[in-house]
């Protein structure tokens, strides 16, 4: 026999089998609560709940759930859009065909160019985290990373479009479905912003004194030490970004001093991909066609060619109608609808990307990458510092991450940090960009903060030859949040991609 069991809040009801016994039980109950509903009504609900319970569906989600979904997605979804979209703007690969987002109309996207939502799902569910770890003493021990993985997502969404709704944001039925949007600057800057929660998550690991283990940690496998230093080294990354506008020196000569950051590469915060689903990386799952939609850049390949840098064979293949292994690039921003181009002309993506994913990461922050932060630093006189040996060290780190030996003559030569004919910022920033790849979205917010490396004009601009320097609003925004969206429209020339954010005026 089959029996409808309802599920009051929701106003559903799903099919259960159940014994007739029951289903006779069930119906004396109901009987007497309808013989009795105009007398004693509240005496007849005391089997309600008993009755109204789905034992399949939780009430409350574990924060360990949370966590790995949190890390997961982000890191699985945002790699996609780094790649696909990020690399079209840091100029990394170009797009052949479906490519008005490659030619700079940001507010076409396609196989990518929307990180919008991603960022605000996996901040919504992250405070679902924060609040449970604040809530109960219990889960204490999510405080600290929760409070990280905001700050590191709340950086990417202001750093990508500027200001945005964040105080008010992401907070389900406890706050305003029609948030403000803030600046930048107080994003960064005040209580409960990007620095502030670095902090506060780096003193609630500290602080933990409870014997509960972290679980659903793909990062550090509950390893509260690499979650400081990762924190740290966040806070050294964003210091740096913001160093234009205030001094920042002695707070980071306190982080260098305290030596407590991500500087080996075995304490990276990453996950592996797998080499088969469901877990692979998401281009291995594209059609072929969408795959080999993305080739080479020209911009990517004058500067691997003019550094005669080996990780060109492991980020692309020699193109199809090479006789002898050769690589060639693609100017970004063609018109496909004017512009012939044969697929085997041009270096497709390597086979890391597709084929062989398991040797590829999901990287939220790296040895590496601190180390080029460092650099800078010290070149910039913020930090003391040997700024050349932080340089030489990122390098080396670099080219292990992507499984590419560092030539003997490299760090004397092309690679060199003092090589003529350019400064030592600009090796520093171009050898960060190369090895975020994977980051796409990171190698062009790098450009618009320090110019470098120099990018390349358009070949069929859609922005009048500007290299765009913030995403544009979702015109979803415009529907759902039109009073606050049209004043940050106004702010930003009508939503413009060439408003510069804080940090870059």
């Amino acid at each position: 026999m089959v029996f409808r069991e309802w599920l009051s809040p929701q106003r559903r009801f799903t099919l259960k089998k159940v014994a007739p016994s029951v289903v006779l039980d069930y119906a004396r109950k109901a009987s007497s609560c309808l013989l009795l509903v105009f007398v004693f009504f509240t005496s007849c609900t005391q089997d309600f709940e008993e009755i109204n319970t789905n034992p399949n569906s939780p009430v409350a989600v574990q924060p360990s759930l949370l966590l790995r979904q949190v890390v997961y997605d982000y890191g699985e979804q945002m790699s996609y859009e780094g790649f696909t979209a990020g690399n079209l703007l840091g100029q990394y690969t170009t797009a052949l065909d479906f490519n008005l987002f490659d030619r700079h109309n940001l507010k076409s996207p396609q196989l990518g160019g929307n990180p919008w939502p991603i960022l605000y799902t996996n901040l919504r569910d992250n405070e679902i985290m924060l609040n449970l770890a604040l809530e109960n003493e219990t889960f204490a021990v999510y405080e600290g990373p929760s409070r990280i993985m905001k700050a590191y997502m709340a950086a990417a969404l202001t750093d990508i479009f500027g200001d945005v709704p964040y105080f008010e944001a992401f907070r389900g039925s406890n706050a305003t479905v029609t948030p403000i949007y803030d600046s930048q600057e107080s994003i960064y800057m005040d209580e409960d912003g990007i620095l502030d929660n670095l902090d506060k998550g780096i003193a609630a690991i500290q602080n933990y004194s409870g014997t509960i283990a972290l679980e659903g940690d793909i990062l550090f496998n509950g390893d509260l030490d690499g979650w400081s230093r990762f924190a740290n080294s966040l806070k050294i990354k964003y210091l740096i970004r913001i160093s234009d506008k205030m001094d920042v020196s002695q707070t980071l000569q306190n982080v260098v001093s305290d030596g407590n950051f991500i500087s080996e590469s075995n304490q990276n915060a990453t996950f592996d991909f797998t080499d088969g689903e469901p877990n692979n990386f998401r281009l291995a799952r594209l059609r072929i066609g969408d795959f080999n939609n993305f080739v080479l850049s020209e911009t990517m390949d004058d500067i691997l060619t003019e550094l005669n840098d080996p990780r060109i064979a492991t980020l692309f293949r020699p193109f199809g109608n090479s006789m002898s292994g050769d690589f060639n690039g693609l100017l970004n921003g063609i018109d496909a609808s004017q512009t012939s181009i044969a697929l085997a002309d041009y270096s497709l993506a390597g086979t890391i990307f597709r084929e062989n994913t398991g040797a590829l990461d999901a990287n939220f922050m790296t040895s590496w990458e601190t180390h080029f932060l460092l650099a800078e630093a010290a070149e910039k006189g913020l930090i003391s510092g040997d700024a050349q040996e932080l340089y030489e060290l990122g390098v080396s780190q670099a080219f292990a991450y992507w499984n590419v030996s560092l030539p003997e003559n490299y760090l004397n030569a092309e690679g060199a940090y003092a090589a003529p004919g350019t400064s030592a910022l600009q090796q520093i920033i171009t050898q960060k960009w190369i090895a975020n790849m994977i980051n796409g979205y990171e190698g062009w917010i790098e450009y618009r903060r320090t110019g470098f490396p120099q990018l390349q004009t358009i070949s069929a601009s859609l922005n009048d030859d500007l290299i765009p320097v913030r995403m544009p609003y979702p015109a979803e925004e415009a529907a759902l949040n039109n009073v606050n969206y049209s004043k940050a429209a106004e702010a930003t020339e009508g939503n413009s991609i060439n408003v510069r954010v804080w940090w870059d005026d």
